[in-house]
């Protein structure tokens, strides 16, 4: 089973910059996209690749926030959001269940300049891991997508300049640790230890060019898919978006 995700900054934007392309050419059994700033409405002319069930969570705000779940497989069963008035208003979130396990597509939202929206980041990541948990107890768990964070220095260039900032703050970084500490794993450090590998960059200064990046975008799976692990991985060259899709691939 081969899951992918990718925060396109704005799905009618990613469409003229080779989306549909990427997404045949992917092979993918399941295509979570975020950040879609679109209603259903305003892309009822695409033609997307066959085979595919669509799902959409927009955002009730216009052009802003939203997730696209494509599935090859139809899901036994699909929620939107986590169950909470609060935090459900944005689409950033997309649960399907299929045989063996549950998949989740998620963006989880930034803290904002100053840490401006930070309460609203920590009340989510506390409701997803909730969410997670309560699917885990009937099968396992894959949620990936745009979690707003990088865990540890390794996980973006330039670590010292960005202590304490929107993405890499104490806080934030916590929040992910509660995911590893139920269980969940990073399945990317599954696979790569080592640094450079990133997922998203600013389009200033030429970042990208430069590699000087963020991974923030994530496939989690709980421990009990581990024996499954195929293989996980960051598509660094693929352009379109300043985030990459991210892949995670079960035996």
């Amino acid at each position: 089973m081969k899951m992918l995700s990718w925060n396109v900054n704005g799905v009618r934007a990613a469409l003229g910059k080779g989306l549909l392309d990427w997404m045949n050419a992917s092979r993918a059994d399941v295509i979570c996209l975020q950040e879609v700033k679109a209603q259903p409405g305003d892309v009822q002319g695409v033609v997307w690749p066959k085979g595919y069930e669509i799902v959409w969570n927009a955002a009730q705000k216009k052009g802003y926030s939203g997730t696209a779940l494509f599935s090859r497989e139809k899901p036994l069963s699909v929620t939107l959001g986590l169950g909470s008035p609060d935090h459900d208003a944005e689409g950033r979130a997309i649960t399907a269940e299929f045989a063996d396990c549950y998949y989740v597509g998620v963006y989880v939202p930034n803290a904002q300049p100053e840490l401006a929206r930070l309460g609203f980041r920590q009340a989510w990541d506390r409701a997803l891991l909730a969410h997670v948990r309560k699917l885990e107890k009937k099968k396992p768990v894959v949620f990936s997508g745009d979690l707003n964070v990088a865990h540890e220095e390794i996980d973006l260039a330039r670590p010292k300049e960005n202590v304490g900032n929107p993405g890499f703050s104490d806080e934030e970084r916590a929040g992910f640790r509660d995911y590893l500490a139920a269980g969940f794993v990073d399945t990317f450090r599954h696979f790569e230890k080592g640094p450079g590998h990133y997922s998203w960059w600013t389009y200033r200064a030429n970042a990208r060019a430069n590699n000087v990046g963020w991974r923030i975008d994530y496939c989690m799976a709980s421990a009990a898919l581990q024996p499954r692990f195929k293989r996980a991985w960051i598509e660094a060259g693929v352009q379109g978006s300043d985030h990459c899709p991210v892949g995670l691939e079960l035996k």
